[in-house]
This record gives C-alpha cells, sequence and structure tokens, in this order.
C-alpha cells in the first residue's frame, strides 16, 4: 500500500501482523514481482497489443500477462502490463481517464475562433459509434471527454492533447471534428500519453531495454535495472479507497468469503457505500477488490455485519494461515 494510501485511513480496531506470512509488498524480490508486479510499457508502433504481451512474456519467461486498455497497432504510447497474479487488478486502471497526443490534418484553414467553437462542442459528454473494424459491438454509445487543448498548429497540421474516459475513440473525434467544420480532417498519428494516474513522467520502459535489464539479472545476478521497472501491483490500486484486514481474515477471504466488520482494522476517510476499494494486508499486500456494502461511519460504528462484497480475490490462497472459524470474517 502506498505511503498516499496510508495516510487516508481510519482506524477501526488494531492487531499485529506475523512477519512469518506474506511480505511486504515493497520488499518483494525481483521474482515476486514477476508474479505480483506490472511494467509501464512504451508501446511502439506496429504491432498489436496482443503481440506486445505475448514478447514481454517470452523476454521475461513467464506464463501469465495481460494489458490494460488497448492500443490500435499504429498506435504508440503507455500499455500498462500485468505480471502473473498482477493481471486481476488490472481493471482498476479502466476506471480512470486516458490522455492522448493526437496528430491531424484538417482539409481545409479554419478561423482561429471557429476551431475553439468546435472544440468545445466537442468536449464534455459525446455520442460515439465504435468504428467498422472495432472489436466491440457497434452501439452508439456515450462518452466523456474532459479536455480538449491545442498544443501546437502549423497551417493544416494539428495537434491535440485530449482527456477523455477510457473506450473514446480519438480518431472519431478527429472526423466529427472535420464534419462540423465541412471540410474534413484525418487523424495522422496517435500516442497515449497518460492512463489512470501515470503519465508519461513515469517508469515507462522500452522493449529493447526490458531485454537487456531481464539478461543482466540472469547472466550477472545484477537485478538493479529489472527492479526499477518492475512496479509492484499495489502501486496501480492508490486512486481507489482502502481497507486494511486482519491477518486471520486473509485466508478466508482468499477461498470466497466475504469481509465482515470484525475482520476490519482501518477503512479510508470519505467511504461510500458502492465504492470500488482494495481490501490490503497489514503488510499493504492487496488480498481482493471489492465494492463498499456500508459506508465509513456505519462501518465504524457497528460491531457486525458484512462491510465489503469482494469482487476479485487476487492473492493465492494458503498464503495466510487459514483461520475459517474466525469472527473476524464471519458474523457472529
Amino acid at each position: 500500500m502506498t505511503l498516499k494510501q496510508l495516510q487516508g485511513l481510519r482506524v477501526i480496531d488494531q492487531d499485529i501482523t506475523n512477519d512469518a506470512h506474506g511480505i511486504y509488498y515493497d520488499k518483494r524480490s525481483v521474482e515476486q514481482l514477476l508474479n505480483h508486479g506490472f511494467i509501464l510499457l512504451d508501446k511502439p508502433n506496429g504491432p498489436t497489443s496482443h503481440e506486445t504481451v505475448a514478447w514481454v512474456k517470452k523476454i521475461l519467461h513467464i506464463e501469465k500477462a495481460g494489458h490494460s486498455g488497448t492500443l490500435d497497432p499504429q498506435v504508440s504510447g503507455i500499455l500498462p502490463i500485468g505480471l502473473g497474479e498482477a493481471t486481476k487488478a488490472l481493471i482498476v486502471l479502466l476506471l480512470g481517464p486516458k490522455e492522448y497526443h493526437a496528430l491531424g490534418r484538417l482539409h481545409s484553414l479554419p478561423s482561429k475562433e471557429k476551431l475553439e467553437e468546435v472544440l468545445k462542442l466537442l468536449t464534455g459528454k459525446i455520442y460515439q459509434k465504435p468504428p467498422q473494424r472495432s472489436s466491440v459491438l457497434r452501439q452508439t454509445r456515450i462518452r466523456h471527454v474532459y479536455e480538449i487543448e491545442v498544443v501546437e498548429q502549423k497551417e493544416r497540421l494539428l495537434l491535440l492533447r485530449i482527456l477523455c474516459e477510457a473506450g473514446t475513440y480519438v480518431r472519431k473525434i478527429f472526423y466529427d471534428m472535420g464534419e462540423i467544420l465541412g471540410f474534413g480532417a484525418t487523424m495522422i498519428e496517435l500516442r497515449r500519453t497518460r492512463v489512470g494516474q501515470f503519465n508519461e513522467d513515469s517508469n515507462l520502459v522500452k522493449m529493447h531495454d526490458l531485454v537487456d535489464a531481464y539478461a543482466l539479472w540472469k547472466e550477472k545476478n545484477d537485478d538493479s535495472k529489472l527492479r526499477r521497472m518492475l512496479v509492484p501491483i499495489e502501486h496501480a490500486l492508490s486512486e481507489i479507497k482502502s481497507v486494511v484486514i486482519r491477518d486471520s481474515a486473509v485466508d478466508a477471504l482468499c477461498h470466497g468469503a466475504q469481509l465482515a466488520i470484525p475482520g476490519i482494522l482501518q477503512i479510508s476517510y470519505g467511504l461510500k457505500r458502492e465504492d470500488p476499494v482494495g481490501v490490503y494486508t497489514q503488510k499493504g499486500e492487496v488480498v481482493a477488490l471489492a465494492e463498499a456494502i456500508m459506508p465509513e461511519d456505519e462501518i465504524a460504528e457497528n460491531t457486525k455485519g458484512f462491510a465489503f462484497k469482494i469482487k476479485r480475490i487476487i492473492m493465492a490462497p494458503n498464503t495466510y494461515p487459514k483461520s475459517w472459524r474466525s469472527k473476524t470474517v464471519v458474523n457472529n
């Protein structure tokens, strides 16, 4: 769990953790990070997202990996790739905004005032239908465009920065802009520069650097470069609220139990009903993703009742000792 998350937690109860089980999330070895970490890959133009993931698996000699948010072959930029069990948590990054830098060509040159007017029309909630070659069902849907900024313009060439909801088709924004202007516009190049809380100032990894770092680790037992590229999966969850649980509650959750109030030690301030949350051990390891059934004050005021509905288990069973009869998980 990150420092930001720890600072925003309300103490419900106190307990101690047994260092014989689990591991502090920021103390994992490279081998452990290859199963509980992710890479912020700088995807090049050319390969599909699926091909890129396949290459990463081959480079790192791992069996399981997955990406968050598909990039078309001709699009470059940030492609988060989860490794091993960390793939289960990447869905959280789909909840956050995406930022793109898009280069396009206007088929004629509008006035500055007209261009600004059109960009305002395309900001906010807009209707979009996926393109014909899209892998998703072609139904008109609403997407939110938060910001459109003209970064640079050279005659009919236009570079835009677009901050938008996941699933927005930036190429369609250029097309619609051309339709509104009346003379057409075509996107030439697209790069994703932000996924959720991660941007180009984050630790982006190029494919050839990943190859070199892995070889350095295996051939010279030097994990310094590779360790900088492998990010604990908990960092991907830093923008959602948190709940910390007792050691005795961990394994029951991993076997399908729901989380009741006696198993809870800390929760995020401002927690509301239906908020998505990360469920953590006292060592900061993510156990599961869940949804709040009770708000913050109700959890603090009660001594029993199910407070969170588990949505996805991330930690492997038997990481912590079995304690199935513990009242920390099951209502009495």
